[in-house]
């Protein structure tokens, strides 16, 4: 990396030492991302934010990142294409949170000395591990085969992406997924996700005078929801949560429509196939009312054999810069890298910041760990771009 785009020159053998010198500089910039709000489902706010990235992008590394649109969303890529026969290694996340504009009027980016933390809303999920991919980046020795895609739309399904993802994921050797890592753990496994709704509808009576000429579609939700409890198995890992619920239009009117959405969470296939069978095979038991059941399975597992190469390969370079020793970890939540994964791609997540609190106020960054994990992201993008028949 050269003086031109305006961060000091770190060779391969002092990138560790390098990076740590570029701390407050990575602070700052992750103050300029999470003073940036990028509510995933305001897409001015979104395309605003791809500006301030790509800034970033182009200050750290000379190149602003190509803007690719898709259904009225802005994805941001940096492509720097591998040699004849030579390897590509894909860089994911995502620049969107979960937090609404005017968030930061509440709780604006802070940083804590004392405890070594910087928070506001989507530090850790995962602005930080936008900085560390960028800072990472710059300080390798050249960028031929390294493929960088961030998108805006991984919070509400990566609907608009997925088609991105999936490409990228079956052009690369290796996925590497800039997620935050679960308590300093990288993720080696994610549940695959499902995402249903269920529409009850009825006939709306008056509830005082003749409830007996209506047909109850809360009353025919909650036994629904009864069966649909049962259907969880928690000791293999199958959870379904209803999330969002309504019903009735009046305190004094029988329902004539009621609705819950549902949440699945599933370690296998079979499980998801099995799930999705049940709830397309619930009926109601109110007469009168009847069941529509939409959405379906959304997310595959990333299974722990797609990335269990990779990890060791992190936990050696770790180990050979110091920062040892290396944990993984299995996760309920899913993210891009299942979509990678489901392509046959090798994955692993959880490479971004250190800290906890995705998608809660008070969600926090290690500051010290930012320069080490980007280091270890630099070393380990090396070590599958000579070594790329081993990443799986």
């Amino acid at each position: 990396m050269s003086d031109d785009v305006g961060v000091e020159t770190i060779k391969g053998d002092d990138r560790l030492a390098g990076l740590r010198r570029r701390t407050d500089r990575m602070v700052d910039e992750l103050g300029r991302l999470v003073s940036t709000e990028t509510p995933s489902e305001d897409l001015a706010a979104c395309a605003a934010g791809a500006h301030v990235v790509s800034e970033l992008g182009k200050e750290l590394l000379g190149d602003p990142a190509e803007f690719v649109e898709s259904a009225g969303r802005t994805h941001l890529r940096w492509r720097w294409p591998a040699r004849e026969g030579g390897a590509t290694v894909a860089l994911i996340g995502h620049y969107d949170t979960v937090w609404p504009l005017s968030t930061l009027e509440r709780w604006p980016f802070a940083v804590d000395e004392t405890a070594g933390t910087a928070t506001g809303p989507g530090c850790f999920d995962m602005k930080a591990g936008i900085v560390q991919l960028l800072h990472a980046v710059s300080v390798l020795d050249d960028r031929v085969g390294v493929e960088i895609l961030l998108t805006s739309d991984e919070e509400v399904g990566s609907h608009s992406s997925r088609h991105l993802i999936e490409d990228l994921g079956r052009r690369a050797v290796a996925a590497l997924v800039l997620e935050g890592s679960g308590h300093g753990a990288l993720k080696t496994g994610r549940k695959g996700t499902g995402m249903y709704r269920l529409d009850v509808a009825g006939h709306a009576a008056h509830a005082g005078l003749e409830p007996e000429k209506g047909a109850n579609a809360l009353t025919a939700l909650a036994h629904l929801l009864l069966a649909v409890d049962a259907l969880a198995r928690p000791e293999v890992g199958s959870t379904i949560t209803p999330t969002l619920s309504a019903a009735g239009t009046a305190s004094n009117t029988v329902p004539a429509h009621a609705y819950v959405e549902l949440d699945v969470r599933v370690p296998g296939q079979e499980e998801a196939d099995r799930i999705d069978a049940a709830l397309r095979d619930l009926t109601t038991v109110v007469p009168g009312t009847s069941l529509t059941v939409s959405g379906g399975p959304h997310r595959p597992p990333l299974p722990l054999a797609s990335g269990a190469a990779l990890f060791r390969r992190a936990r050696t370079q770790a180990d050979r810069l110091g920062l040892g020793p290396l944990r993984s970890i299995v996760v309920g939540g899913a993210s891009d890298g299942n979509f990678t994964a489901s392509v046959g791609c090798p994955t692993l997540d959880g490479l971004g910041a250190v800290g906890d609190g995705a998608h809660a106020e008070g969600e926090h960054v290690s500051i010290a760990d930012m320069p080490d994990r980007a280091a270890l992201l630099a070393h380990l993008v090396d070590d599958l771009r000579a070594e790329p028949a081993s990443a799986g």
